[in-house]
């Protein structure tokens, strides 16, 4: 069928609009019609290839939408369904079938070789390939074929405009906290960078029942949002020193801390925030550095 998708052709290139052409779902297949999509670091650390993925390509991995098709083996979902759509994984090695799917053995072919696990591609313009399966979805173009593995039927009640973000942003900064952290009743958390990411984790402390969430960010905007979300204290790292700040607030120090920027000075100030026995979670994503032979 034919579509409309965001297309990158060269490194650090412009997200082109162009008419491609979409393979039929497969057995397992799913078609989406998508509605939103969020935009990830991910999604422009593909583009600008520290992430080395092939090009030209269709990247976005939070997508939403209506189921419009579906292969003779998906029973998850059918059409009309309203979907939101996360990550591939293979479903058979021994962190899947663990139930820890995240850590696929596969993640990365499935996620990121821009093609079918069988090396089949489903976008072209003309007679030219396009990379698609990004995430199991490539969701910058208004149809996506995803796998009934990365689908996930959500309640029709729910506008789908504000799904998108559940299949990347939200579930890694609150899953960082729920699954990784366990906090328990009564901890105390920092959480440094209260974007989409960080701002998730605070909620999902205060859904651990931790009592002192500190929200550590440079925006005033983000920190004020996050209060209103359920961060107990905020810091602004561009007027206080946070550590001093955060031990200050917790008498010592928190029982966790999360960064959520991806800058290697603020990753130091949440270990050096820390207590001799607590934990410190990482999720921003640094820049890869250049190594000299």
């Amino acid at each position: 069928m034919e579509i409309e998708g965001a297309v990158v052709f060269e490194k650090a290139g412009r997200f082109c609009t162009e008419q491609l052409s979409l393979s039929d779902p497969l057995e397992t297949e799913v078609l989406v019609r998508i509605v939103a999509t969020g935009i990830c670091h991910t999604d422009l650390a593909a583009r600008d290839q520290h992430i080395p993925v092939p090009l030209p390509g269709v990247f976005g991995h939070e997508g939403a939408g209506i189921v419009e098709k579906v292969g003779r083996r998906v029973n998850k979902v059918k059409p009309g369904d309203h979907v939101a759509l996360s990550w591939l994984c293979c479903g058979t090695c021994p962190s899947c079938k663990s139930g820890n799917d995240p850590y696929c053995v596969n993640f990365l072919p499935l996620n990121f070789a821009g093609a079918r696990a069988d090396g089949t591609t489903t976008l072209r313009k003309a007679n030219e390939v396009i990379h698609g399966n990004f995430f199991g979805q490539s969701s910058f173009a208004n149809f996506v074929l995803a796998d009934e593995r990365n689908v996930v039927k959500t309640p029709e009640d729910v506008p789908i405009e504000i799904l998108g973000p559940l299949g990347c942003g939200v579930q890694t900064g609150a899953g960082a906290v729920m699954n990784t952290l366990r906090p328990r009743p009564g901890s105390s958390i920092a959480v440094f960078g209260v974007g989409p990411v960080g701002m998730s984790a605070v909620l999902a402390a205060v859904v651990c029942g931790c009592t002192t969430i500190i929200a550590v960010d440079i925006k005033e905007e983000r920190l004020k949002k996050a209060k209103e979300l359920g961060a107990t204290h905020t810091v602004n790292a561009s007027e206080t020193e946070p550590v001093e700040a955060i031990k200050q607030i917790t008498n010592g120090g928190p029982d966790f801390s999360l960064e959520c920027v991806g800058n290697p000075s603020v990753l130091r100030q949440a270990v050096d925030c820390l207590p001799l026995l607590g934990v410190c979670g990482l999720l921003g994503v640094v820049a890869p550095v250049r190594r000299w032979s």
